[in-house]
């Protein structure tokens, strides 16, 4: 067994290849290559640990590598420790303090850079096989491709939870109803306003016959009871990278075996808006957000846009053969999207006009065509522990003892559902409400129940409620809690305690010298105001 010492680490490749049955062993292994993992690696560097990444795809960083270059903050007052730090790498890239606002392959020259600064090796297309434990204790995880890595603590940073499921730890998929956790935000909506259909618009093949059967992208489900659960999670789609500029410029070619038929269902959006009266232009059906003054972030926006609505439904808990169909698909859908966009005599001349105007970047996502290589998983598992995350946490009901970092960005989702409703087609799901102020995340929602694994921790699928998850799943977030779960291990792993036995007043007392941000002071009225401490 191949011990993670400075030597071998310079031998190393970053996210490079790994020899089959090659057998690793290191205080600390981050499944994940997202953001928190990259981050949580640095992180148990800076703590003197011996650290490797396994990431299950081909590159590192996620979705801020990944397309997401416009970011979302909240109040980036409340944003600490290594995550600011990376957006003032990224500002000194860009030659100003900070910059969130970044090009992807910008973002992912950075992570590796960070890793190989903190001399941690990573190593890529490491899908997850087998885990073993003993008794609570997670001993080794196998790979796809034969590679073992043993460590003493375990940090899953992936956006799916794939290592705390295998490990036997709980979790929840959906929405649970308002009842589980008191809160009025969660489960199935009674009125969705906002990303909404602005006219009516008939959903049947033939209109106005029920037996004809739905247009694609529209589900046969009943609307189910307002507060409700079901199984529904948040809309995927991808974050794309485009430019106007013709000499940076791929163009956007439609999938394989386009068929214009399939977006009838736009196609009868954009005649009843007309029918109606109602002006729209391109950003009424892309976010448009510029990332630099030649590229765009594009992201969902309105009744029908970028979100495959439905389709992520049976993403969580798939194997990665399901998975990877369905990120086809999603990725499948955008591309016929935005063709129609282009294309279609139904479109608008201006809007088409407009689209043309756009396409991929050559100096982006190079080896996957200039489309992104990672697709937005907005919420998957959600692990089940001994405190979950909740909208009481949000708006400062509660507040718990055990920070580990602050979050900020309103409670959240992208619709779940578009079904049929009182005749006309309808998306479910959308919420958008914000918190009072920044607040606190507690250091028992990323770890599980001492009786089902007490040496991982999970800083992205942590333990929260769909409404709550929805607040906290921003990349920001991310990285501040996976540099607190570093951390956390770290001094596990110093005093040879359980994840959960772990003294939180010398956590805490760590995580203030690192510069993280655990308190913000309540607001006397309305949104805060004050400044982090």
């Amino acid at each position: 067994m191949r011990c993670l010492c400075p030597t071998v680490l310079l031998s190393l490749l970053l996210c490079g290849p790994l020899p089959a049955a090659e057998r690793f062993e290191s205080d600390v292994c981050i499944y994940g290559g997202t953001s928190a993992g990259v981050i949580a690696a640095v992180q148990a560097a800076k703590m003197g640990r011996t650290a490797v990444v396994v990431e299950p795809g081909r590159h590192l960083g996620g979705l801020s590598s990944g397309g997401l270059g416009w970011t979302d903050i909240g109040n980036k007052a409340a944003i600490g420790g290594l995550s600011r730090a990376f957006y003032r790498r990224m500002g000194k890239h860009y030659g100003k303090a900070e910059a969130w606002t970044f090009e992807p392959g910008v973002a992912e020259r950075e992570f590796n850079a960070w890793l190989a600064e903190a001399k941690v090796p990573a190593f890529c297309q490491q899908r997850l096989a087998a885990v073993k434990k003993d008794g609570a204790r997670l001993v080794e995880i196998t790979t796809q491709r034969g590679a073992v890595f043993r460590a003493k603590m375990f940090i899953d940073a992936t956006y799916e939870g794939d290592l705390m499921a295998r490990a036997g730890v709980s979790y929840f998929i959906g929405r649970e109803a308002n009842a589980t956790y008191g809160e009025t935000l969660d489960g199935i909506r009674a009125e969705t306003p906002q990303h909404q259909f602005l006219v009516p618009v008939d959903p049947y093949v033939k209109p106005g016959n029920p037996g004809s059967g739905l247009l694609p992208f529209v589900q046969e489900v009943s609307f189910g009871n307002p507060g409700a659960g079901d199984k529904s999670v948040q809309a995927y789609n991808f974050r794309l990278c485009l430019t106007k500029n013709p000499a940076n410029q791929r163009p956007i070619a439609p999938p394989p075996g386009y068929d214009p038929k399939q977006y009838e269902l736009l196609g009868r959006y954009f005649d009843a808006l007309a029918a109606a009266g109602k002006k729209v232009t391109l950003r009424n059906f892309l976010k448009i957000d510029m990332v630099t003054p030649e590229k765009a972030d594009i992201n969902n926006n309105g009744g029908f846009s970028t979100d495959d609505i439905g389709m992520s439904r049976d993403y969580a808990d798939a194997d990665y053969a399901a998975r990877d169909r369905i990120a086809a698909e999603h990725l499948d859908y955008i591309k016929g999207l935005l063709t129609y966009l282009a294309r279609s005599p139904r479109v608008p001349e201006g809007i088409r006009a407009e689209m043309q105007q756009w396409g991929l970047c050559r100096d982006e996502f190079p080896d996957t065509g200039g489309w992104p290589h990672q697709m937005y998983v907005r919420e998957a598992r959600r692990m089940l522990s001994d405190y979950v995350m909740s909208e009481k946490n949000c708006r400062r009901v509660e507040m718990v003892p055990d920070s580990v970092g602050l979050a900020a960005y309103n409670m959240d989702s992208h619709n779940c559902r578009r079904l049929v409703r009182h005749g006309r087609v309808e998306n479910e799901g959308d919420v958008q409400v914000a918190p009072m102020s920044p607040y606190p995340i507690s250091y028992r929602a990323l770890v599980p129940k001492a009786a089902q694994c007490a040496n991982l921790f999970v800083p992205v699928c942590l333990a929260a409620s769909h409404i709550a998850y929805g607040s906290i799943r921003m990349e920001p977030v991310f990285m501040i809690l996976g540099q607190s779960a570093a951390t956390a291990a770290a001094l596990a792993i110093g005093d040879g305690v359980t994840v959960q036995a772990l003294d939180y007043p010398k956590l805490r007392r760590r995580l203030l010298a690192d510069g993280q941000i655990l308190e913000w002071p309540a607001p006397p009225t309305g949104p805060s105001q004050s400044q982090p401490r």
